[in-house]
């Protein structure tokens, strides 16, 4: 499993929104400079990113984005999720119809990728930007 380009990019964002005073707006221009992303990839990015309830855009001669919930509410599971889709390691996890064993109970591989995938979706939910934005400040202060 692999996380796409996009992924990458929108972690960039919320962590480079995450770093500004609470409230702050950025343009999309200077958020795609400062995070080398190419403009027209962004506005999907913050399309999807809105979408998902993540980030405000403001229109006018002052707008831009900001992020749309508390920092210490949005977590790398967020991010995957708005950009991916919902976490499947498998694909019988999501639909047992998929299994062409027909299986119409789960085998021991279903139950062990199961665990895993709570296990990592607990893990990526337990990571905030909040702390990724200290830890950046951090390296940078220090």
């Amino acid at each position: 499993m692999q996380l796409n380009q996009a992924t990458d990019y929108a972690f960039r964002v919320v962590l480079y929104l995450a770093g500004l005073p609470q409230g702050e707006v950025a343009s999309g221009v200077i958020i795609a400079d400062r995070q080398n992303i190419p403009p027209r990839f962004l506005q999907k990015i913050m399309r999807m990113l809105a979408a998902a309830g993540l980030v405000k855009s403001y229109r006018g001669v002052v707008g831009g984005f900001a992020l749309a919930k508390p920092v210490e509410e949005i977590t790398l599971y967020d991010v995957i999720v708005a950009m991916e889709g919902p976490l499947g390691i498998h694909r019988c996890l999501a639909d047992r119809k998929a299994c062409t064993r027909d299986c119409g109970q789960e085998c021991p591989v279903h139950q062990a990728l199961a665990a895993i995938q709570d296990r990592l979706a607990a893990d990526l939910s337990s990571v905030t930007f909040a702390a990724l934005a200290a830890k950046a400040n951090n390296s940078i202060r220090g």
